[in-house]
């Protein structure tokens, strides 16, 4: 079998004996679009800050590119791509210093590349980094994490800061032709619930520092169903039921004979009702 492009066994985070992340296993197929969705405070900038290993975890392990998260080497760091939420910035540069000083330390660093991404962005190269805007920021840390062409992105939150043209621009940016037609594995924590459901192949779903629900997007769409409380269903075809709701979610792979009973949703309808 192929090793996961991303991979999670028991993962568990404590911080002042709060549970931020709940024993999460997870593996994650080269080439996936993933998006990692809930509520704030759902764990999912811890869950992305250990599998790049910039925190380590009371217990479980995790692996990127089949290198453990808290021992990456150079070789498997220099495949990578990462935006914080809020990005971490040398604000005494200005913007093409920093580019400059950040596309040494990666062998397959494209300068061309890079002014390529900073002119789609409308970044202003001789401008102190601590004069961007908000926004400004964010599209320099999107810049700097594609800048060298990686073969898997960590990206939380990486577009909230912005408009929709330059939404548009990241999209772009984040799938574009790729040299030796390489795959390139995403997985991505944003709240623009209608932008990711246009990109992703898979979906997983974070409450209260535990993966709620993980499949692909098509999987989600062909056989999960909102129906009435009332239908009658085995209990493991029920994903969520909220006490008092009229309706609940269930997988038809569990009940084929309630297809019919539910409908299909979005994913900002599935968001809402596994958050009830």
């Amino acid at each position: 079998m192929t090793s996961p492009a991303i991979g999670a066994n028991k993962l568990t985070l404590t911080r002042e004996n709060t549970t931020i992340l709940d024993a999460i296993s997870i593996d994650i197929p080269a080439g996936s679009v993933v998006g990692l969705v809930g509520r704030n405070g759902a764990g999912k900038s811890s869950l992305l800050r250990c599998l790049a290993g910039l925190v380590e975890p009371d217990s479980g392990s995790s692996s990127l590119l089949g290198c453990p998260s808290l021992e990456l080497s150079d070789a498997v760091r220099a495949r990578l791509g990462y935006v914080a939420q809020a990005p971490d910035l040398f604000e005494w540069m200005n913007v093409y210093e920093h580019l400059c000083l950040v596309g040494r330390a990666y062998p397959t660093w494209d300068e061309q590349r890079c002014l390529v991404l900073a002119a789609r962005f409308e970044l202003p190269l001789g401008k102190a980094v601590r004069e961007l805007s908000g926004g400004d920021q964010q599209k320099m840390a999107v810049v700097l994490a594609l800048a060298h062409d990686p073969d898997l992105l960590l990206l939380d939150e990486p577009v909230s800061s912005l408009d929709p043209l330059a939404r548009q621009e990241f999209m772009r940016a984040m799938f574009g032709a790729r040299a030796e037609h390489r795959e390139r594995t995403i997985i991505v924590s944003s709240h623009i619930l209608t932008d990711l459901e246009r990109v992703v192949s898979h979906v997983a779903f974070m409450r209260r520092g535990a993966l709620q629900l993980f499949d692909t997007w098509d999987a989600m769409l062909e056989y999960l169903r909102l129906a009435p409380v009332d239908t009658v269903v085995p209990d493991k075809a029920i994903i969520c039921r909220a006490a008092g709701a009229p309706s609940m979610v269930i997988d038809i792979r569990h009940a084929p004979g309630a297809a019919s009973a539910g409908k299909v949703m979005t994913l900002t309808e599935l968001f809402a009702e596994l958050n009830k």
